[in-house]
């Protein structure tokens, strides 16, 4: 096989890098959403929305805008992005 043509795809977290629980999936699916359509409402891209359904952190302002692009306040924040045990 011919190494150059060969896609590598990172399914994990680096080493290290602490995972985030979040509900941004299970929301955007019962809302029937592609992760596309999500970030297109957010003005993110569909890859950030990935991550983030991954585990993977984001900024304050990722977050808010897809709170927002769900249609919750940002006060619903806890439903969407919920603390861990030390946060």
């Amino acid at each position: 096989m011919n190494k150059r043509n060969t896609v590598r795809v990172q399914l994990k977290a680096p080493e290290g890098r602490k995972r985030e629980v979040n509900h941004v999936a299970e929301l955007r699916e019962e809302q029937l959403l592609s992760k596309a359509e999500l970030a297109r409402r957010a003005g993110v891209s569909a890859l950030t929305v990935d991550r983030i359904e991954r585990g993977e952190g984001c900024r304050l302002d990722t977050k808010r805008k897809i709170i927002l692009a769900l249609g919750m306040k940002v006060s619903d924040k806890e439903r969407v992005f919920p603390r861990g045990k030390g946060g």
